[in-house]
């Protein structure tokens, strides 16, 4: 006779384990919106604020003009150093501004933070969203032009390739 191997069994828990009803998140009715989700750490708008992210375009209602533009960035943010990198490989910085600004505001230059609140008010009126870099300002109208990464990068390419821009050094 041959011996029969004998699976291993699961032992299921019982149903007095699980979470009470309440516990348990209730299905979203049909028809309505989707919760938000919650970002922690960060603070939400107010409802009546203005969208956040601006998505403005040089090219589009702001004209290529060296020394015209300035950025915003921050040195522990990822975004900001793909900006940075960029900028430098394009060999921009002689022609587009750019402002550091201080992981503590209370530490160092507040005037870099209160300029770049400044801009973001010039953007929308009443502007009283959260600031976030980075941002390309156009410093003619003192206003927020994007703070959309994807979008500056593009600009800056398209800057880059721009003949008034070929000659500034």
């Amino acid at each position: 006779m041959s011996s029969i191997a004998v699976p291993a069994v699961t032992v299921l828990p019982s149903v007095t384990s699980l979470p009470p009803a309440a516990a348990v998140p209730a299905e979203p009715a049909i028809g309505a919106a989707p919760a938000e989700p919650a970002v922690v750490g960060v603070p939400t708008p107010p409802t009546g604020s203005p969208r956040t992210e601006l998505r403005g375009r040089i090219g589009a209602g702001f004209s290529p003009v060296p020394h015209r533009y300035r950025l915003y960035l921050a040195p522990d943010c990822p975004r900001s150093l793909r900006v940075a990198a960029a900028l430098a490989a394009l060999g921009l910085e002689g022609s587009v501004a750019a402002t550091v600004l201080p992981a503590d505001t209370g530490r160092c230059d507040a005037g870099a933070h209160a300029a770049l609140r400044r801009a973001y008010e010039a953007a929308g009126h009443h502007f009283d969203g959260i600031l976030t870099v980075p941002a390309l300002v156009d410093t003619w109208s003192g206003r927020v032009v994007s703070n959309h990464t994807a979008g500056i990068l593009d600009d800056l390419r398209f800057l880059g390739a721009h003949p008034a821009f070929r000659t500034v050094s």
